[in-house]
């Protein structure tokens, strides 16, 4: 396989952009603390080697010649993400990264984390463009796109463990009324202009 180092950097890149992945990441470590935002990230980098599997199956094909079901799935995604900023603006008020009473589960943050990711259609042709650049044709397909797809999951959790780790030294700022509740309209903006934006994006 060509160019290796490129496509982690590429990667890399790409994964350290602000998202909806790394808006959830930075909040879960803020309530939950650094390994409290563990299990959200391992949903999202599931869901990514989820997305990099699909990418080379039937349903890559199906969303890049189905103008329909492409515009279906972006629209489920986009509802999704203004629905949790909604949510989260709504209950800023209330919202205390101490309040035990509100802590999400491993499972309840694995499964946002997941969801997050897999209702967005467009990782799926982030990689439909970038993995034919470094398979080499003279070399077993399989065994380099295990190692393409792999190599980002790895890469999203090191990356936002990263975002967990730098977030969780700001957590005595906004562990005060004030601090939660900007961190709550915050977060809830994010995922309102990541949704607005997700719903009127062309492919």
């Amino acid at each position: 396989m060509e160019d290796y180092l490129l496509y982690i950097t590429i990667a890399a890149a790409t994964i350290a952009s602000p998202g909806p992945g790394v808006v959830l990441s930075i909040s879960n470590s803020i309530r939950y603390g650094f390994w409290g935002a563990l299990s959200g990230i391992l949903g999202i980098a599931s869901a990514m080697l989820c997305i990099a599997i699909a990418s080379a199956t039937s349903l890559s094909v199906i969303l890049a010649t189905s103008a329909l079901a492409f515009t279906t799935i972006k629209y489920i995604g986009a509802a999704y993400l203004i629905y949790l900023g909604i949510k989260m603006w709504r209950s800023s008020s209330s919202f205390n990264v101490n309040n035990i009473n509100m802590l999400k589960s491993h499972t309840q943050r694995f499964a946002e984390g997941l969801l997050i990711t897999l209702l967005n259609p467009k990782p799926i042709f982030f990689f439909m463009a970038l993995f034919p650049q470094f398979l080499n044709p003279n070399k077993n397909y399989l065994l380099q796109f295990l190692l393409l797809a792999t190599t980002f999951s790895i890469l999203v959790i090191i990356i936002h463990l990263c975002y967990a780790f730098f977030s969780k030294l700001a957590k005595l700022k906004l562990s005060t009324p004030g601090g939660n509740k900007i961190l709550g309209k915050a977060s809830g903006s994010f995922y309102v202009l990541f949704g607005l934006g997700l719903a009127t994006t062309n492919k």
